[in-house]
């Protein structure tokens, strides 16, 4: 589907959480120009390889805002969405803020606290979001593998409010300004979890059937058998059907322990070998090389700095 086919969507931002929606819009059929500084994207040298993932199949122009806002502007004019990703004001301050554009445009600014909030011009990154909303309760001083805050609650948050938005203007022909707050959205990932008294632990070890196990060969085994009889047949395929009678025994330590023993046993290949088609809920834990090979849509490349910029501008009527 390409349900935004001919929307154009104009992208301010840096770093990741613009660029991860702005790749979800470009699947979905929009044409998404990237406006980036006359250095580029920082992401271009700290990151190499996400920012070609990410950008992928966008178009890059440079425009320094404080010196060529007329480009900026004529720009956000045509758009039908902008992404912006500045902390509060410094868009107005710029010249290219909500106030700035049509009144049919869908503006989003992504933060990471929100606007006028007590934290609305705090630095941050991903984790100091993750940290401020509570989901890092288990797991610290353990850091996370994925950037949940700029990802989930910003990448994927704004998307869905840029859709609904983009639904309400065929109503009524008018544009919106959508605040996300990446710290107050990585909340609500967690929220269900506040009145937990104590906490469950259900997704960080609390529980013997739901837990990564070591193999024979230094490998890893995901095991997510919450289900009674999904955890009652992995025992029995272990051989211990008297374990699948424990699940619920106050001290899961010492069933977790019972099952690292038995999985330590066996290669990551015998056990996908053994329970891959059982309903046992049982994985590997996948290299990303590996996951890439399996799961991913190949290699992707970004536009070098300022592809389009002479194009743009051109279309325009601006001088090169």
């Amino acid at each position: 589907m390409q349900p935004l086919a001919e929307l154009l969507v104009v992208d301010l931002t840096r770093y990741v959480p613009g660029a991860f929606a702005s790749r979800e819009l470009l699947a979905l059929g929009a044409r998404v120009v990237h406006v980036e500084a006359p250095e580029g994207d920082p992401l271009r040298a700290t990151a190499p390889s996400w920012h070609a993932r990410l950008r992928s199949g966008c178009e890059s122009v440079v425009c320094d805002l404080k010196q060529d806002l007329r480009f900026a502007r004529a720009l956000c004019d045509g758009a039908d969405v902008v992404l912006e990703g500045f902390r509060p004001g410094v868009a107005e301050r710029l010249g290219i803020g909500p106030g700035d554009v049509p009144a049919s445009v869908v503006y989003c600014s992504i933060t990471g606290f929100g606007a006028g909030e007590p934290h609305a011009l705090r630095a941050g990154h991903d984790l100091n979001y993750l940290g401020f909303a509570g989901a890092l309760d288990d797991t610290a001083p353990t850091l996370p593998p994925v950037q949940a805050a700029d990802l989930a609650a910003g990448g994927l948050g704004a998307v869905t409010r840029v859709l609904a938005a983009l639904i309400e203007r065929e109503r009524t022909g008018a544009g919106a300004h959508i605040v996300i707050s990446m710290s107050h959205r990585a909340h609500d990932l967690v929220a269900h979890r506040a009145d937990d008294a104590p906490p469950l632990r259900l997704l960080t070890g609390g529980l013997a059937c739901y837990r990564i196990y070591g193999t024979a060969d230094a490998r890893f085994l995901t095991v997510a058998a919450l289900e009674p009889k999904f955890f009652a047949r992995l025992c029995e395929l272990l051989g211990r059907p008297d374990l699948g009678e424990r699940q619920d025994d106050s001290d899961q330590e010492a069933l977790a322990a019972e099952l690292a023993s038995l999985f330590a046993t066996r290669t990551l290949q015998d056990w996908l070998e053994l329970l891959g088609d059982e309903d046992v809920c049982v994985g590997p834990v996948s290299t990303v090389a590996e996951a890439a090979h399996e799961l991913g849509t190949g290699t992707a490349a970004a536009a070098p700095l300022g592809t389009h910029t002479a194009e743009w501008r051109s279309a325009l009527g601006l001088e090169p």
